[in-house]
């Protein structure tokens, strides 16, 4: 006996257009954040060295996205971190934190420029106070891709990231990357944590303000 396989092309009939309504766990990332109380744990020749730094995340929603009967909100990330009383970039990262209402499906893509990219993965309810999401590499679904020159000196091995939701609308995240420093025969633990409060409201997704527009001179 065959079974007839699903449909993985159709895509849903009706889709609401606000993102900011459907965004479940992620509704509370959205906007614009600033912190200058982080702190970064990393790798040096000498030992583990610890610095502070300045952070400023701006997250926007986007249109929803199908992959057929696939149904995802999300938001569009830009991290920029530097250290205090310098303009250096110290970090940079951009990606997409994306939500399936349908199974409580969240993922964070990220991508930063040394080469190195990932997709890490968690499920959460609708009015969680926590996310969880994690990436491993040599995984095919959610893993994590590296230039030649990081797996040998400076290879990931795993990436773990918490966040935490606070009552008065702030959200701490802590940061985990298990690496393997060339010369090293103990993994390292790169470690970040900060704490973000929002300085802007987010702005409404560009389908949704089309339609408000339209419907505003109608």
């Amino acid at each position: 006996m065959t079974t007839k396989p699903p449909d993985i092309f159709t895509e849903p009939a009706h889709v609401d257009p606000d993102t900011l309504a459907n965004l479940g766990p992620l509704r509370r990332l959205a906007g614009v954040w600033q912190s200058d109380g982080g702190h970064d744990t990393a790798p040096k020749a000498d030992g583990p060295e610890r610095k502070g730094f300045v952070e400023h995340v701006t997250m926007q929603p986007i249109d929803p996205q199908t992959n057929g009967p696939q149904l995802l909100y999300g938001l569009r990330y830009h991290i920029h971190i530097t250290t205090p009383g310098e303009a250096v970039t110290f970090h940079d990262q951009i990606g997409y934190w994306l939500w399936e209402p349908a199974t409580g499906l969240v993922m964070q893509t990220l991508a930063i420029p040394r080469g190195q990219v990932a997709l890490a993965s968690g499920h959460a309810e609708p009015d969680a106070r926590r996310i969880v999401v994690e990436a491993t590499r040599g995984a095919s679904g959610y893993g994590i891709c590296s230039t030649d020159f990081l797996e040998r000196a400076f290879r990931t091995d795993s990436y773990r990231l918490q966040i935490d939701f606070e009552d008065d609308g702030a959200w701490r995240y802590t940061e985990h990357t298990m690496l393997m420093v060339a010369g090293q025969a103990a993994p390292f633990e790169h470690h970040d944590t900060n704490r973000l409060v929002r300085i802007a409201e987010p702005d409404i997704n560009p389908w949704l303000k089309i339609l408000r527009a339209g419907a505003a001179t109608a």
